[in-house]
């Protein structure tokens, strides 16, 4: 019980969803993810802590990158059933909509001016 319930407190903030939902879509690292939520670095890493620590996102270092995507949901029943369910829910959402709209323009190169 301890696990779904972690997994359904780290997908009961509206910002966490949408994270889940932009990663389904492809990786992003943080100051992407925040440049998409508007909100500050970090809230959007306690937001991806949370919801790595409930099994539903890793991340790969890509030399100075720390690039975030969703797993498998091997590491839980409840988190490969509730992100199987999530890749098919909200995507009619106007929130997540135009989340997915800003999405192709995103680019950390641009965001950090590296």
């Amino acid at each position: 019980m301890k696990q779904f319930v972690k997994i359904m407190k780290a997908l009961s903030d509206p910002n966490r969803v949408k994270i889940v939902k932009l990663l389904q879509r492809r990786s992003l690292c943080v100051c992407e993810i925040q440049s998409l939520l508007g909100v500050s670095q970090p809230t959007v890493s306690n937001h991806l802590k949370v919801l790595e620590e409930a099994g539903l996102l890793a991340y790969q270092k890509d030399g100075l990158w720390v690039n975030y995507f969703v797993t498998n949901g091997e590491s839980s029943p409840y988190a490969a059933a509730l992100l199987g369910n999530l890749r098919h829910w909200l995507d009619d959402d106007p929130e997540v909509t135009r989340l997915y709209g800003h999405l192709p323009g995103i680019s950390r190169d641009r965001i950090c001016k590296k």
